[in-house]
């Protein structure tokens, strides 16, 4: 059997929508039309209000109640673990035939085991952007990225793109890494849950995503450390994100003005109840309370306990129609942009529900700056 990847046009092409598949096996490549030019980048100039608080309810918690909390996986006809503490990959479940109670115990298991990877998801996928916006819904109020590319219409679905001249993503170009672990959009209020994420197109190697747990990575500090940790605060920030916009090199599109919010430095779940350390190098920019000097130093031991902590890491190799959920709340990812100099293209759409704010391990931590 033949894989195919599929390949993106440029941003500035996407009305030019004639392009060629790369079959794997060598075989003269063929041209037919893009399938998902409806979902190339648009950058709209709408301008909405600062988003509003709201009770967020985790599907998760239902599932608790269930006589088997894993029953969606019944159909599987395999179910791999990535890490023996993180990650699972599954064949054989169709995610876009889920129904309620699947879709409840779909988020218990991502809440346990941090991500997964669900293959053959080509109806998940081929469903459009009506299909995601219902998707995502059902797990939370869906983010509107104040900067990013959207498909046309549907603001709600953020889309990462790159090729050879063109990239909107937020990454630091004079870094000797392209490496740069965060957690989506951490300086909400009330950042992200369980986040659905896969590729349109992709290269023919490369354009891998690492996730950590950061369950794991808190569990191997020391508890006279952990113990220090649940009594700080950080404030994460979106003020870069939007100026690196601003910049002309991402759409020059703010839709939203930049917020800034403090989070607990260790947050718990609200399902599992496990605790998970809450910093991120991208957004995370100061624990309140300390000098700059000790914030630094703190933040800077933790961020390279992140870093080097590959014990505690997954890495997924992208294939085609593959979809992947994770638990923005308790893991880390970053991309890796290894591909850069091949001139392929990696396009992928992720759906964002939002979930409480940040719950703080130690309780009644003080949440004001």
């Amino acid at each position: 059997m033949t894989t195919t990847v599929v390949t993106a046009p440029t941003v500035a092409q996407a009305t030019a929508a004639t392009l060629k598949l790369r079959p794997t096996n060598n075989d003269a490549a063929t041209e037919e039309e893009y399938p998902y030019t409806h979902l190339l980048p648009h950058f709209s100039a709408e301008h909405y209000p600062p988003l509003t608080p709201f009770e967020h309810v985790d599907p998760g918690q239902r599932a608790l109640s269930h006589s088997n909390p894993r029953a969606f996986l019944d159909a599987a006809t395999s179910v791999d673990e990535l890490t023996p503490r993180f990650g699972t990959a599954v064949s054989g479940v169709n995610l876009a035939e889920l129904d309620n109670s699947g879709r409840d115990e779909l988020a218990l298991e991502v809440a346990r085991r941090g991500v997964m990877v669900f293959h053959d998801q080509q109806d998940f996928i081929n469903r459009g952007p009506d299909f995601y916006r219902e998707w995502g819904s059902y797990f939370g109020r869906l983010h509107i990225h104040p900067t990013s590319g959207h498909p046309a219409g549907y603001p709600e679905i953020h889309l990462v793109y790159r090729d050879l001249k063109s990239s909107f993503n937020f990454e630091i170009d004079d870094s000797v890494t392209s490496t740069v672990w965060h957690s989506d959009v951490s300086y909400e209020l009330q950042p992200p849950g369980l986040t659905t994420f896969f590729l349109l197109a992709q290269p023919k190697s490369g354009g891998d995503t690492l996730f950590t747990s950061q369950v794991s990575t808190l569990k191997k500090l020391s508890p006279s450390f952990i113990a220090f940790l649940r009594t700080l605060k950080a404030v994460h920030s979106g003020v870069e994100q939007a100026n690196f916009s601003r910049s002309g090199r991402r759409g020059g599109i703010v839709r939203r003005e930049p917020v800034e919010h403090v989070h607990p430095v260790v947050r718990k779940h609200p399902v599992t109840g496990e605790e998970a350390l809450y910093v991120n190098r991208q957004f995370t920019r100061r624990i309140v309370g300390l000098k700059r000097e000790e914030s630094e130093t703190i933040l800077r031991f933790l961020y390279d306990h992140i870093d080097k902590s590959a014990d505690n890491q997954a890495r997924v190799k992208w294939r085609p129609n593959t979809v992947v959920l994770w638990d923005n709340r308790i893991t880390a990812h970053s991309a890796i942009v290894d591909f850069k100099e091949t001139g392929e293209a990696r396009h992928g759409a992720r759906i964002t529900p939002q979930a409480e704010r940040p719950i703080p391990a130690l309780d009644g931590l003080d949440l004001s700056l």
